[in-house]
């Protein structure tokens, strides 16, 4: 019987972008093949968010403040019935066989921990060159790269946060995201630092390509309030672990 999996999408006034979101897992998700159901953390939205969700009849979580990505993630993985769990941005859109073949990549060793995909956005080795203008060459360049590099598992360091796929077992072992990160910003290192550190595998699924609008829900701060947050956060996590985190990018 295959595995329950909880997506969970933490979001804070940005409703379009939700629901793009939700469209694109809901038309390229195949529910036989990955069962799965969806959390939507709202951080105190002032945009008509909780009550779409309630219409779309989707399971929903509403916070009267927006205390950040780390905190919205933790209130969606304790509410969460799946096995398996994935931590997605609103601002991402999935294509065909995403979370088959994400699964598939979780999969393909015993010691995997935490699975991510190609972007358009993203950085690292994530961050992919595309050549697409719209969504529909987006979904054809996906379909195009799920077959030309089926079972392409690169072993890395450090995946980001944009579409995370792991086991609850994971989060049983090594806890929640560390919510001292705040807004966000290198919770993500954080997490894939404490799978490492407790043996698990980091593994980009190659063939697996989803698109990334990018900082979307950081585009209502100024820039210097977020190269603030950058700098902050980078020294938490050098203050926690000792080490620069630029090292595993």
């Amino acid at each position: 019987m295959n595995k329950l999996t909880s997506i969970i999408i933490p979001t804070y006034n940005g409703l379009a972008l939700l629901e793009r979101c939700i469209d694109a897992i809901r038309n390229h998700t195949d529910k036989a093949q990955t069962p799965y159901e969806i959390i939507i953390v709202d951080d105190g939205s002032s945009d008509n968010t909780a009550q779409w969700c309630v219409d779309q009849q989707l399971r929903l979580i509403t916070q009267s403040t927006n205390r950040g990505f780390p905190a919205a993630c933790n209130k969606g993985l304790r509410l969460a019935s799946g096995d398996r769990l994935v931590l997605l941005n609103n601002d991402v859109i999935v294509s065909s066989g995403w979370l088959l073949h994400m699964g598939k990549a979780l999969e393909s060793a015993g010691n995997v921990g935490l699975v991510g995909p190609m972007s358009n956005y993203a950085n690292g080795r994530q961050q992919q060159d595309t050549a697409y203008n719209d969504m529909n060459q987006f979904h054809l360049q996906a379909a195009k790269q799920l077959h030309s590099q089926a079972g392409y598992y690169e072993p890395v360091l450090r995946l980001v946060g944009l579409c995370l796929l792991f086991e609850r077992e994971l989060l049983n072992t090594i806890g929640e995201l560390d919510e001292r990160f705040g807004l966000g910003h290198y919770e993500d290192d954080d997490f894939c630092y404490r799978a490492r550190a407790q043996g698990y595998q980091l593994l980009l699924c190659r063939n697996v390509l989803v698109h990334h609008e990018g900082h979307a829900s950081f585009s209502k701060h100024n820039a210097q309030h977020i190269k603030h947050l950058l700098e902050r956060n980078k020294q938490l996590f050098m203050d926690k672990w000792q080490v620069d985190p630029a090292l595993f990018h």
